[in-house]
């Protein structure tokens, strides 16, 4: 099983976005077994609350659902329990390798990096462009899926 963490600041726009999409993609291609998808942020400011709603109305748009996701702030040992942790802009990736402590096994990336664009992940919360950042994680999660042989 291979089994991706999605990072973002606060794990209510970007990151969840992601995650259900990837699960979206992944089941609708029959491999949902193969996988374990989660998220999570480097803040706890948005800890406990749910997607915010422009995000998940755009999930909706998609016929994508997002239901009982709530906001958790990654940890040290998330390090261990995940194959792949994947930030989308850099400000994150600062914040996610001083959380866990470093990233020995190169586990850590940006979404962006398998599209062989290493470009970060606008983030919505500030644009407002939810429909453009669904576009850009569609094309990494893809990206991401050709990465790993599927």
């Amino acid at each position: 099983m291979i089994k991706i963490l999605f990072i973002c600041w606060g794990n209510i726009c970007r990151s969840p976005m992601c995650e259900f999409v990837l699960k979206d993609m992944v089941e609708k291609r029959g491999i949902s077994n193969d996988f374990h998808i989660e998220s999570a942020a480097t803040s706890t400011e948005e800890i406990g609350n749910p997607v915010y709603p422009p995000a998940k109305a755009e999930l909706a748009r998609h016929g994508i659902g997002c239901a009982g996701k709530t906001a958790r702030q990654m940890r040290r040992d998330d390090y261990d329990k995940w194959d792949y942790i994947i930030g989308m802009e850099r400000l994150n990736m600062s914040y996610m390798h001083r959380i866990l402590g470093g990233d020995p096994e190169g586990k850590v990336s940006l979404l962006m990096d398998f599209t062989g664009r290493s470009e970060d992940i606008d983030d919505p919360w500030y644009t407002g462009d939810f429909a453009g950042v669904y576009k850009q994680i569609v094309r990494g999660c893809e990206a991401l899926l050709e990465h790993l042989g599927y």
